[in-house]
């Protein structure tokens, strides 16, 4: 836990290694593989608490378009900035300006390093997932790997319910 109080004293150091499975991170689209290692700095500016660093670790996940098993290095630096919830905290609603919106906020005494760290890594997968650059995924008829072996289906695409909507 990073909290105002100890940082209103000095500012503080993280070194931690956070094991395969120590961390939840409310996914099933990808397991951690191996250690997250974490470096950071976070300390107090005015009210805002910022935590800068690096994290690294190696992801296992399922490649968008043929379901084989990819490894996702991420080596990632950070640079965050949290501010206290009350500041925000109104019944009316108000408008987020441009340079607030990569801000967090925070309520309680602090920052969760976790909560911090597994939305890091969550925001470092790509939208898609694909095991190489031309993998030809699975074959829509018969379900065939194409990069493993070339099924006999048709190419020839099927005609659409909706081509009598055409006339």
């Amino acid at each position: 836990m990073i909290t105002l109080h100890e940082l209103e004293l000095h500012r503080m150091e993280v070194r931690k290694t956070y094991a395969s499975g120590e961390l939840d991170y409310h996914t099933a689209e990808f397991q951690q593989q191996g250690p997250l290692k974490v470096d950071a700095v976070a300390e107090l500016l005015g009210s805002e608490i910022r935590v800068r660093g690096h994290l690294g670790t190696r992801l296992k996940a399922q490649c968008d378009r043929c379901l084989s098993p990819v490894i996702l290095p991420v080596e990632q630096d950070f640079d965050l900035f949290y501010r206290p919830m009350r500041e925000i905290a109104r019944e009316e609603e108000i408008e987020v300006r441009e340079e607030e919106s990569e801000v967090g906020f925070f309520s309680g005494e602090g920052i969760e390093l976790a909560d911090m760290l597994t939305e890091q890594v969550t925001l470092s997968v790509p939208m898609k997932i694909v095991c190489r650059e031309d993998c030809q995924g699975l074959c829509p008829v018969c379900g065939i790997d194409r990069n493993k072996e070339k099924c006999q289906c048709s190419d020839r695409p099927k005609e659409s319910p909706f081509a009598s909507l055409k006339e």
